[in-house]
């Protein structure tokens, strides 16, 4: 048997983008809960009021104007109001993920169902329960929850009140709010993990027209580290045999010629892109490019010597990680090769694989090659959280949906998985990503799938929210069931 036999196959969704019920059981709102779905072409808006009384829009990760104000328009759809109502059918979608042969499920806790309106509002009890009935759920299946803290969802409070993550008092929000999951679910969740992506403001930096925003995006990721590190040594008080890792967006990076100026280019994006959160939380303290990178950005981070301490004192206990896609790298720009994307991920594009409909780019080797990678840099052990193809399926004519290019993907991606954990490779867990369909993080559309459970709703919010499953549940079902055994 290639895989261990505690070896944890799962899938997994966040809150923001599955559940829906956006202002029930408590719940404040989140920045995405004023956004619309944008296109294959097209990232998503965010909408608000300008000071003067206009209408505005903004990206995701960007902040309101001085004066401004979120708020909700009568012309546009906002799908996560709605999203895929996970709020209200977990019940039966659990059902469906433990016939599916997950043994771990992995989502996000919603900051502003626990703390709406952070510390000075207090804990919202009902919150509370509603986790608190999810995970009892999952463990009545033998399913082990894995559970996010954050995916880019504050309650908008912080955002009005502080500014968001440029100031240093959302760690200690931070804090308060890891610690009360901790306590309520000890028992129950005993894998965490604190920011998901948390290299993504970094990423966010390399966007066209971002480079401004340096100054300001480091020094967000710089407080969630901290207050990551502080939540770790939190939960190991709490319960000595708790895990919190760290979850970084895997970037595998090619030179794309043997030129060695590429090489050294690709190799300086992957320390940037990945090595900078990771080692930093991994090993407890900035790593030594990280002046390089900050004399490049023209950055002057505020580090007192007891973040320092606190690094080195929470570091994370393993390294979860997503995977979708790989990009080449050149210094060649004259030459006028084409341009690939993937996530905040840019590149140039690789001639030798193919590629999505929305340009990400396939790469089963490079999943084994990422996975070598960093196990050998880090030597922890590492968890595959997120993991999937986003495709538009279509209900045939028989009434069901044929979607064996996911099952291709998936097949190829394990079959890379199993090869790294057979060459040595410390593999515990692999989460697909978005097993049932939910509403795409980017481009906030639901019509871009990748579930292998179909939700029956689409990007105007027409639809009756009936699950289906697809090919590639089958598919899933018997690779889980085998432990990864049976891949044709």
């Amino acid at each position: 048997m290639s895989f261990p036999k505690d070896f944890l196959w799962g899938g997994s969704i966040s809150a923001a983008q599955a559940e829906g019920a956006w202002n029930e059981g408590g719940k404040s709102p989140v920045q995405i809960d004023y956004g619309d779905a944008g296109s294959t072409k097209d990232m998503r808006w965010i909408h608000y009021r300008k000071a003067d009384g206009t209408r505005g829009k903004l990206r995701q990760f960007e902040h309101l104007p001085e004066g401004a104000s979120y708020e909700l328009f009568d012309d546009v759809h906002y799908i996560n109001h709605e999203a895929v109502d996970f709020y209200h059918t977990y019940k039966e979608d659990i059902a469906l993920f433990a016939e599916m042969g997950m043994t771990s499920f992995n989502t996000t806790v919603s900051w502003a169902r626990i703390y709406p309106h952070g510390i000075e509002g207090g804990v919202n009890r009902e919150g509370v329960e509603f986790y608190r009935n999810v995970f009892q759920e999952l463990r009545k299946y033998h399913i082990e929850p894995v559970i996010t803290l954050y995916k880019y969802d504050e309650p908008v409070y912080f955002d009005q009140k502080y500014g968001g993550w440029t100031n240093r008092k959302m760690i200690d929000e931070f804090v308060a709010f890891a610690t009360t999951c901790f306590t309520e679910y000890k028992g129950l969740v005993n894998k965490w993990l604190t920011f998901n992506e948390v290299n993504v403001l970094y990423m966010w930096v390399n966007m066209p027209g971002m480079e401004s925003e340096a100054q300001a995006r480091l020094q967000e990721v710089h407080n969630q580290m901290v207050a990551a590190a502080k939540s770790v040594k939190i939960a190991h008080e709490i319960d000595p045999d708790m895990k919190v890792g760290c979850m970084i967006a895997g970037c595998c990076i090619y030179p794309l010629t043997p030129d060695p100026k590429d090489v050294m280019a690709s190799y300086a994006m992957f320390q940037e892109q990945f090595c900078y959160c990771a080692d930093t939380m991994l090993r407890g303290a900035y790593p030594s490019f990280a002046k390089r990178l900050w004399k490049k950005l023209g950055v002057r981070l505020d580090i007192p010597e007891e973040d320092r301490k606190d690094l080195m004192a929470g570091k994370s206990d393993f390294l979860a990680f997503s995977y979708y896609s790989s990009n080449c790298v050149t210094t060649h720009s004259d030459k006028g090769f084409a341009e690939s994307t993937g996530n905040l991920s840019r590149g140039v594009k690789n001639p030798y694989i193919g590629a999505s409909a929305w340009g990400w780019q396939i790469d089963p080797i490079g999943f084994k090659y990422f996975m070598h990678v960093i196990n050998d840099r880090y030597n922890v052990p590492l968890f595959n959280v997120e993991n999937g193809l986003g495709a538009c399926d279509v209900i045939a004519e028989d009434g069901k949906i044929h979607d064996e290019y996911r099952i291709d993907y998936h097949r190829q991606h394990i079959k890379a998985m199993k090869e790294a954990v057979e060459e040595g490779v410390d593999l515990r867990g692999y989460t697909v990503w978005g097993f049932l369909d939910l509403v795409s993080f980017t481009t906030g559309q639901i019509e871009k799938r990748y579930g292998m459970i179909y939700v029956d709703m689409d990007d105007k919010g027409q639809g009756t929210q009936k699950r289906m499953k697809k090919d590639s549940f089958y598919y899933i079902q018997k690779v889980y069931r085998s432990n990864g055994e049976d891949l044709d």
